[in-house]
């Protein structure tokens, strides 16, 4: 089958203008509202930028002062700028925590002010997916929004760009099946002949074609789930905001059963509440967009947030990968707000199930925001859209500038006659003087190190208990501490991986080589010892290195929960995958949604009707 889907699968068309932008030039969208001043954030941006910069401003100072005993170089300068542009952005998060913490307190205030009911289309693109679980989860939400509709009207469309006729085929089975269940709702299914531009442009296709019915999309990924309750405040939100042209919803992991699957769905239910509400009390109206899970006005986006081709460094005209940020900051361009509701709960999606189908994921995300450092530019951007950009960019350089500084704190080595580089002489001027890495410096910068990274974790743990979730939901006092402990075992294990696979994609994105491996798994089917060591070849050769230099002398000691990762990468890969469902329990575990029960049985119903094996 290589033609759409008959046109008895979509209603009649009801086109609208989408056009794409011109980057070079500033755009303001005559309906959008005017944006009041947020006094309130702004207060907020300075009370978390202001301590994170000072804090890097005192540790720079500190790290200068030590450098100084014997006089500061140029090359232990740029170690210090490099030390410091790292510690920046963690002190950025530790301090977002910490403000998330205090606002964790504070009561959300009510809106009163009058709501206009919204025609509402829920997007839901999909490419090589199973269709029993996409279809399942769409089951599920309509179900519970005809329960109780509210004042909104829905519409569900499941967007293919489905290659695969075995798997379009099962995809046209699982909708007949659907309509036949439930014939009283709205649901809608095509495929696209050709999938032009991946999922940027078969949303845009939709929204040319289809938008000018609806007043909103709520846009949701293969693996989301939301509840009717979570999906009417989205809606209810906008219709009361008519300068919203964005509400962002905080989406919470659900149905993680392997170590790392469940150590990120611990992280996601526990840390990530606080980091969630210190994030929307500076970001005000100019959030941030995650691709899904979110509701958009659908004139605005037409009119204001079509994506080009952009010039890429070999002279190509580029896809905008990373589309969602740039979405964000093109409605916040044209005068539309961007806001984040972090408090709204029913809204839920998956995680990769293993460590490479993590990395898997992270590579394509990796060349999607490093792209986003070409498009600072664009005329008219709001400069927190340009920091969300540049922020999440910082995200993956930071991997190499820390392995960077570990590298040459390897090669430092642990005193002056134990060094694998030589000390700045009189005789040879042209060697860098390295400071000398005593017991003690070695202590205090593994301690700071390791301390900077768990703090948000402790701070958010604490807070999210003190506002007033109960350790019950979390399996009790004795299985939360127990759990807390194994998610920091988890994340300490895995972080030296995951740096070093980070910076391998930097490098591959920024040189334009490809890394050939296979789509993600959804199901983390298991890997052959003989694809993880492929895989993760490198970082094994890495830490046999570091064990090489710490049994010479040469490498510190205190490097050796690093080079345990590295070596243990194989291992630990494998680890990965291994099911350890009861572990690290989080609130929507215990107290499973409704919405995910039903998605569940939907599965197993659709996946009978349509003849689908067990092995399947």
């Amino acid at each position: 089958m290589t033609h759409d889907v008959p046109s008895r699968s979509m209603p009649p068309p009801a086109p609208i203008a989408h056009p794409r932008q011109d980057l070079s030039r500033r755009f303001h969208d005559h309906a959008a509202p005017a944006i009041k001043r947020d006094t309130g954030a702004i207060i907020w941006r300075l009370g978390t930028f202001l301590p994170a910069a000072a804090g890097t401003a005192a540790l720079l100072w500190g790290f200068l002062s030590w450098f100084a005993t014997d006089g500061t170089s140029w090359t232990e300068g740029v170690l210090a700028v490099l030390i410091g542009a790292g510690f920046f952005w963690i002190a950025l998060t530790f301090v977002t925590v910490l403000a998330g913490s205090g606002a964790l307190f504070r009561r959300n205030l009510d809106e009163t002010a009058p709501m206009t009911p919204l025609n509402v289309a829920l997007l839901i693109p999909v490419h090589e997916e199973a269709p029993w679980d996409v279809f399942g989860n769409a089951a599920a939400m309509l179900e519970r929004l005809q329960a109780a509709p509210g004042a909104h009207r829905w519409s569900l469309y499941i967007l293919s760009d489905t290659r695969n006729l075995d798997r379009a085929a099962q995809e046209e089975a699982a909708y007949d099946a659907l309509r036949t269940r439930l014939p009283d709702v709205r649901i809608w299914y095509r495929r696209r002949a050709q999938n032009t531009d991946k999922k940027v442009g078969n949303l845009a296709q939709w929204v040319a074609q289809w938008g000018g019915a609806h007043d909103a999309m709520l846009v949701l990924d293969a693996d989301s789930l939301m509840s009717a309750r979570a999906i009417r405040a989205l809606a209810d939100t906008m219709g009361r905001d008519p300068g919203a042209g964005l509400i962002q919803s905080f989406p919470q992991l659900i149905g993680a059963r392997s170590l790392f699957a469940r150590s990120q769905q611990f992280a996601n239910a526990v840390y990530g509440v606080a980091l969630a509400e210190g994030l929307a009390r500076w970001t005000g109206r100019e959030g941030n967009y995650w691709g899904h899970n979110a509701i958009i006005r659908l004139r605005a986006f037409a009119a204001s947030a079509g994506l080009p081709h952009v010039r890429g460094l070999r002279g190509k005209d580029n896809l905008v990968l990373s589309h969602d940020f740039m979405e964000a900051g093109l409605l916040r361009r044209a005068g539309w707000s961007v806001r984040f509701l972090p408090r709204l709960r029913g809204s839920y999606e998956e995680t990769p199930p293993t460590l490479i189908d993590h990395v898997l994921r992270d590579r394509r995300w990796c060349r999607g925001n490093l792209q986003h450092l070409g498009l600072l530019g664009t005329r008219g951007l709001h400069s927190l859209s340009r920091f969300h950009m540049f922020h999440g960019a910082m995200g993956y350089l930071l991997s190499p500038l820390w392995f960077l500084l570990l590298a040459l704190w390897a090669v430092i080595g642990v005193s002056e006659d134990r060094s694998i580089i030589n000390y700045f002489t009189p005789e040879n001027p042209t060697i860098p003087n390295w400071p000398e890495m005593s017991p003690v410096n070695h202590v205090w910068l593994m301690v700071t190190m390791y301390a900077l990274l768990l703090a948000p974790k402790l701070v958010g743990a604490s807070a999210l208990i003190a506002s007033g979730t109960p350790v019950s939901r979390m399996g009790g006092t004795v299985r939360f501490l127990g759990s807390l402990m194994l998610e920091i075992m988890v994340s300490i294990a895995y972080a030296p991986i995951l740096m070093v696979q980070q910076t391998m994609a930097v490098v591959s994105a920024l040189t334009g080589r490809s890394i050939d491996w296979a789509p993600q798994s959804r199901d983390g089917a298991e890997r052959s010892w003989g694809t993880l060591l492929r895989f993760h070849a490198f970082e094994t050769a890495l830490g046999t290195l570091l064990l090489v230099g710490m049994v010479t002398g040469y490498v510190s000691l205190w490097l050796f929960p690093i080079m345990g990762s590295l070596i243990l990468a194989v291992p630990f890969s494998r680890l990965s995958g291994v099911n350890v469902l009861g572990a690290m329990a989080t609130p929507q575990e215990m107290r499973a949604p409704l919405v995910a029960k039903r998605a569940d049985l939907w599965r197993a119903e659709l996946k009978a009707s349509i003849g689908v094996t067990p092995a399947e």
